[in-house]
């Protein structure tokens, strides 16, 4: 099970992204969790691991660039991806080089190229957890294995406000 997390400091964008990603059947039980603090985002990912994180580029705490740039430090196989209304060229070099940014993605986004990214994003996860030599853990295993023999047995529909659907 994949856990995402996306970083914006706007609701709507978030609320957007999030209904974009749970709409997407290759990542429905995807585990997506979402700030609008950059640094609360930062607290979440040294206590949770994450496998992928998108982050908007302009915030007002830090920007996107800066904060991929912190979590390429505490979680370096972590996969980022930015998205960004900017369409300035240096804005998106300046992530690309310093934050080492896997994608970047233009506002507003179109919902096959986000789901297609998303989807090669947790590839190259994968790519570097095993360059990395980090085995997944008995766990992860485990929910792999329940996930293949009842496919949807793990997801957890949730509200908008984060309460879980029975």
């Amino acid at each position: 099970m994949s856990r995402i997390l996306l970083v914006d400091d706007e609701p709507n964008m978030l609320s957007a992204l999030q209904r974009a990603l749970r709409q997407s059947k290759p990542l429905a039980g995807a585990q997506i969790e979402t700030f609008t603090n950059p640094f609360d985002a930062l607290n979440r990912i040294c206590v949770c691991e994450f496998d992928l994180v998108v982050s908007d580029f302009m915030m007002p705490e830090m920007s996107g660039g800066e904060f991929l740039q912190a979590l390429k430090d505490v979680a370096p196989t972590t996969v980022r991806i930015m998205l960004s209304a900017s369409t300035d060229f240096k804005t998106a070099m300046t992530a690309i080089n310093d934050a080492h940014v896997f994608r970047f993605i233009p506002k507003p986004w179109q919902q096959a190229e986000l789901e297609q990214n998303i989807l090669q994003g947790l590839e190259e996860r994968q790519r570097l957890l095993a360059e990395a030599g980090k085995a997944p853990s008995p766990q992860e295993l485990e929910a792999q294995r329940l996930e293949e023999e009842e496919p949807g047995l793990l997801q957890v529909k949730r509200s908008d406000d984060g309460s879980i659907i029975l």
